[in-house]
């Protein structure tokens, strides 16, 4: 161990460097005029892998670019998939932003910047684990680093189908997860799916006089609010009959923590019943994401004909996204009101993850982790969604996977000032070493 500890802790500056140039390159993957950095960034990730010694290529099959790099198993030994992804969503409003987004900054040992977090440490990390190894890492490894996981993945169906021989590996491990908290790393066995869908309201053919014809005729926002509002009872739960709620791990999650990381403003309350790790990672939550209606700068004294919303859904782990998805339709079509006319467009689904426990590949992680901080990795699961995970254990199903990372609880990923705590990124990359070490047999 004392020679990868040597190695990883060697290579590590130039990899933060490396970092930093990431960061630099603006790869939204979900706004069009970014796609030229998309590519800017796949390609030099390749070149990183391609000079350790890798057959390294970007690949797209009809989305943005991946990344695909190979290092071949010495002989008996196994393939251990790598997988980042190197877009990042949009940087908001760039005046909340305290540094620069696409300048990373290193400031009380973190490193700012977006994508610092999520996901383009995922990347560096693999990155440094080669490096250790000076790109003869003693298993088998392929890189994958997806240049669109921000906006859906919508292609890596395609991509997997295409390329699902060079993917083909033992061991997945998914770097896109995250830390229970600064200086205590963590594994993620359960992962939320999640489904999306557009609903519309009609109940005029036109706009109408507010004065004329209000008391008589229902318009078009209030009749979608009152539908909205029977997605949840009183108390805040989920009202939708038939989604699967599961019971959470065995962790308490404090509530001044809670509170801090998500800026609950003092008088909010929480919603829904029971543990709040099963409200967060095991129950399924409802939520209206955006509405489409007139704007307050436009409004006049009209009943407006048409209004429509954007429904996410987080679904417990184990739930089938299309089952989920159609019991939530049924809800909304037995909830409309007044007659209105209801048109749902735009269904999609990603299905959840759970991942056993007592796997040798999640026993090995355990004890690199172990090893890298000092102290047991906790189990933990996440609200969020990684829907390639069920991909990958669907078309490979005799293989182990891990979902891991470093990002932490005050990383704000997606949100402003997102950042990355250095010293816990150092610690995974040579947990990640580690790994590639304990997984040679």
């Amino acid at each position: 161990m004392s020679d990868v500890r040597a190695n990883v802790e060697a290579v590590l500056p130039q990899v933060i460097e490396d970092l930093k140039t990431l960061i630099a390159i603006p790869s939204v993957s979900s706004i069009p005029a970014h796609d030229p950095d998309v590519l800017r960034g796949a390609e030099l990730i390749a070149g990183w892998f391609g000079e350790l010694g890798a057959d390294a290529k970007v690949v797209s099959e009809g989305g943005q670019p991946a990344v695909i790099a190979k290092f071949p198993a010495p002989e008996g030994q196994p393939t251990v998939l790598l997988y980042a992804h190197s877009d990042v969503q949009p940087f908001g409003d760039l005046a909340q932003w305290t540094t620069e987004p696409t300048r990373a900054t290193e400031k009380d040992g973190r490193l700012y910047g977006r994508g610092a977090a999520d996901d383009k440490n995922g990347v560096a990390a693999h990155l440094a684990a080669l490096r250790a190894f000076g790109g003869k890492p003693p298993v088998g490894v392929t890189i994958f680093i997806e240049g669109e996981e921000e906006c859906g993945s919508d292609s890596l169906p395609n991509i997997i189908a295409r390329h699902r021989e060079e993917l083909r590996a033992d061991v997945f491990v998914i770097a896109d997860s995250g830390d229970w908290d600064a200086g205590r790393p963590a594994i993620t066995n359960t992962l939320r799916g999640l489904g999306e869908c557009v609903v519309t309201v009609r109940t005029l053919d036109h706009g109408v006089h507010s004065g004329e014809f209000g008391g008589l005729v229902p318009d078009a926002l209030t009749t979608l609010c009152r539908l909205l509002a029977t997605l949840h009872d009183e108390r805040g739960n989920v009202a939708v009959p038939g989604l699967v709620r599961t019971p959470g791990p065995d962790l308490e999650y404090p509530e001044d923590r809670l509170a801090d990381e998500c800026g609950k403003l003092p008088g909010t309350q929480w919603i829904g019943e029971g543990p709040l790790v099963e409200r967060m990672w095991t129950g399924p939550a409802i939520s209206v994401l955006a509405l489409d209606a007139t704007r307050v700068a436009d409004a006049s004294n009209t009943l407006i004909p048409q209004a429509s919303a954007k429904i996410g859904m987080r679904l417990a782990p184990g739930d089938e996204g299309p089952r989920a998805m159609q019991c939530l339709v049924d809800h909304l079509r037995a909830h409309v009101e007044w007659g209105a006319e209801l048109e749902i467009t735009q269904p999609s689904t990603g299905e959840g993850t759970v991942i056993p426990e007592d796997s040798p590949a999640v026993q090995a992680m355990q004890e690199a982790m172990t090893e890298a901080w000092g102290v047991p990795a906790v189990f933990m699961g996440t609200g969020g969604s990684i829907p390639m995970i069920a991909e990958f254990q669907a078309t490979y199903p005799g293989a182990q996977v891990l979902c891991v990372g470093s990002c932490d609880p005050g990383s704000r990923i997606h949100g402003v000032d997102e950042s990355l705590d250095l010293d816990d990124f150092r610690k995974f990359a040579l947990s990640e070493a580690l790994l590639l070490e304990k997984l040679a047999r």
